[in-house]
């Protein structure tokens, strides 16, 4: 390990010695050089703040020779007082010989009602039952639940007289957290760094080097953070595996617990009726749950329980209202790429069913990080210089929950008429909870602020996007904005990946190509294509894609018959008789075929018949009858917005639904150029561009 001395001075053009100055100035005994961390991280399987605690009492100084013992003794303290599953035995046969040992492992105390004591349980040691005073549990309460690191002092005393009672005894207990934090310290030192400073130092104090990442990864990475300074934050973040999702929540603070997925029940996260405790919810102040394709409930309102608890902070059991504080935090992976989900699903696809079409759920969703911007992370994006103690980040931002920022834009800006209640508290809490991370002494200016509104609304906007393609209509409202309180000028916040996955292509396409959109199988609306070939033959009509649904078989067979029976009406140079025709149907969005295809079946087989394509980003609505007869589109709105979604600039309506238009707001009918039709001759002339 490279232990030179490095000279930092207040004169120097360095950033990063500049920002070595100032903490040292002002955070002395507060900081780690984080490359400690990591060489003794690597082969000792202890949290970080386990780590950083001991490195920070050993290694606080500049000096390397200092740091050299430091890390020695860290060590020498890990690898002696470590207690590592498989050496419990060992340790235990070391305590007996001594009479004394002190031990680093994670102890939860339970109370036995029958002896009236408070016992403790050794995670690593394995050792359960033994007494502890109830001056530790009172002073430490959260021993009683999920348990917590300490260091514990051991004495061994057998006595031949009481064989009931066990021999070992803990004298000292000392929890490895801070039992202190002085915030005019943190406020008066956040003066003496600038913005771009400060986000470093957050960043490094995470582990992460902040010059790899660009200024929109550093904000993304910091939203992580929010849960942990923001009482009842709900936050979700999916994204590529290896890009460090989970591991703030569980190596970074002690204030947290990451439940990995798989079962759990509403004893264990709210409330147990039988024993009268409270779960996890009023224990720690985030509870995050990783891997959340697998989260299931054992219990039947298990996820009831948890939407009432997302929108008020607490939750009804047996014959009383509870309140707890911890925010939650969903992570888990992507398996496709962004734009394909887009295309074919929703951004809370990997949501379990019973979550991912739970509108009532997802709309208490505060925040969505988009995991897939931030990189994989390698070697080099873990860094080599100083950062906070994680203790002391952990500690910060767990004394700023009480603290509440959530009005600071409104001297500024006020919010859109497109945002609801729901959208506002949600902006709010991730306005405050950025500006008590970034300005926690309060002072920032109208841009500080503007900067932090943007990314707010775009976190809480990417949730009600992927809301409006399931609820459809009733959220429609997303174009989220701010309007200044100076100038009155209104500003929109757009989500970045609205611009990728347009299923319905730009250009020309090739004849027999068209796309319709109406409602599937599962009463969703979705997009449709059909690719449509022509050979020489007999007239036959082949079609693929459709499985074995009876309605959509029908349709395409009635339009067929309809071409049969009126191709003349169109051209006199469609043939159903010398040629085959070949359709392949593609359900684009997976929600199951629709069964409203005779009028695109008869606009594609006559655009193959004539050789010619359809009108350029082209959407066709509506449906007809055997006898020609025009049927009007059902759900018209949402259709449309759906058309929108999808990229088409152009969109063949039948003149049937035109009195519906009253019920669709103005900016989604201005979005496309409307072309009625009245005939199903008229759709297709229309359809090809021929007056």
């Amino acid at each position: 390990m490279d232990l030179e001395k490095v000279s930092y001075g207040p004169d120097t053009d360095d950033a990063n010695a500049v920002i070595h100055h100032k903490l040292r100035e002002h955070f002395d005994g507060k900081i780690v050089r984080k490359d400690l961390t990591k060489a003794i991280k690597e082969g000792a399987n202890v949290p970080v703040y386990v780590l950083e605690f001991l490195l920070g009492q050993y290694c606080s100084s500049d000096d390397p020779k200092i740091i050299e013992d430091g890390v020695r003794n860290v060590k020498r303290i890990l690898s002696e007082n470590f207690v590592r599953p498989d050496e419990a035995q060992k340790v235990l046969s070391g305590l007996r010989e001594r009479g004394s040992y002190t031990v680093i492992d994670r102890i939860t105390v339970g109370l036995n009602i029958k002896l009236d004591r408070y016992e403790a349980d050794f995670s690593n040691l394995g050792v359960r039952g033994i007494p502890i005073s109830s001056n530790y549990v009172s002073k430490y309460d959260r021993l009683l639940c999920g348990g917590i690191w300490c260091i514990i002092g051991l004495e061994y005393e057998y006595v031949e007289e009481d064989k009931k009672s066990t021999p070992i005894r803990i004298m000292k207990l000392t929890p490895i957290q801070m039992p202190h934090i002085d915030m005019e310290e943190i406020k008066k030192g956040r003066r003496a760094f600038t913005k771009d400073e400060w986000i470093t130092v957050l960043l490094r104090s995470t582990g992460m080097e902040a010059d790899r990442f660009t200024t929109r990864e550093k904000w993304l990475q910091l939203a992580r953070l929010l849960p942990l300074i923001e009482n009842n934050f709900n936050l979700c973040e999916l994204g590529p595996r290896s890009t460090g999702k989970s591991h703030l929540y569980k190596e970074i603070s002690p204030n947290s617990i990451l439940v990995s997925g798989g079962q759990t029940t509403v004893a264990n996260l709210f409330y147990n009726m039988s024993s009268k405790t409270v779960g996890l919810v009023g224990l720690w102040d985030c509870v995050a749950f990783d891997e959340v394709a697998g989260i299931t409930f054992k219990d039947k309102d298990g996820v009831q329980i948890m939407k009432d608890y997302m929108a008020s902070g607490s939750f009804a059991r047996g014959k009383e209202e509870k309140a707890a504080y911890a925010s939650m935090v969903f992570v888990g992976n992507i398996n496709q790429s962004v734009d394909v989900l887009l295309k074919t699903s929703h951004l809370f696809d990997p949501f379990p069913e019973a979550m991912a079409y739970d509108m009532a759920f997802l709309d208490r969703m505060h925040c969505y990080i988009p995991g897939w911007e931030i990189p994989k992370y390698r070697p080099e994006s873990f860094t080599n210089d100083y950062g906070f103690i994680t203790d002391y980040l952990a500690e910060f931002m767990r004394e700023m929950r009480k603290e509440p920022f959530g009005d600071v834009c409104d001297k500024f800006f006020r919010f859109g008429n497109n945002l609801n209640q729901r959208d506002v508290i949600a902006v709010r809490k991730m306005v405050s909870g950025f500006a008590k991370l970034l300005y926690p002494n309060g002072e920032f200016s109208k841009e500080d602020i503007k900067e932090i509104l943007t990314y707010a609304l775009e976190m809480r906007r990417r949730v009600k996007e992927q809301l409006k393609k399931i609820g459809g209509m009733e959220f429609y409202d997303v174009n989220f904005s701010y309007i200044d309180n100076e100038t009155f000028e209104e500003h929109y916040v757009t989500v970045p990946e609205q611009g990728v996955g347009k299923i319905i292509p730009e250009g020309l396409t090739n004849p027999g190509n068209v796309y319709t959109i109406s409602q599937g199988k599962t009463g969703m609306i979705g997009v449709y294509r059909l690719e449509t070939q022509m050979l020489p033959g007999n007239g036959k009509f082949e079609r693929t894609g459709l499985g074995s649904d009876r309605d959509a078989k029908e349709a395409t067979n009635t339009a067929f018959n309809y071409l049969k029976a009126s191709a003349s009406h169109i051209s006199g140079s469609i043939s159903t008789t010398t040629k085959d025709y070949f359709i392949n149907y593609q359900d684009l969005n997976g929600i199951g075929m629709t069964k409203f295809l005779t009028l695109p079946t008869v606009i594609a087989l006559a655009s193959c018949a004539l050789g010619k394509t359809t009108l350029s980003s082209l959407a066709i609505l509506g449906e007809i009858s055997i006898s020609g007869t025009i049927l009007k589109v059902e759900e018209l709105a949402s259709v449309l917005q759906v058309c929108l979604d999808s990229g088409a600039k152009k969109v063949l309506i039948p003149i049937t639904s035109a009195s519906e238009l009253g019920a669709v707001p103005a900016d989604l009918i201005g979005a496309f150029s409307l072309i009625f039709y009245s005939t199903p001759q008229e759709a297709v002339f229309k359809a090809l561009g021929v007056e």
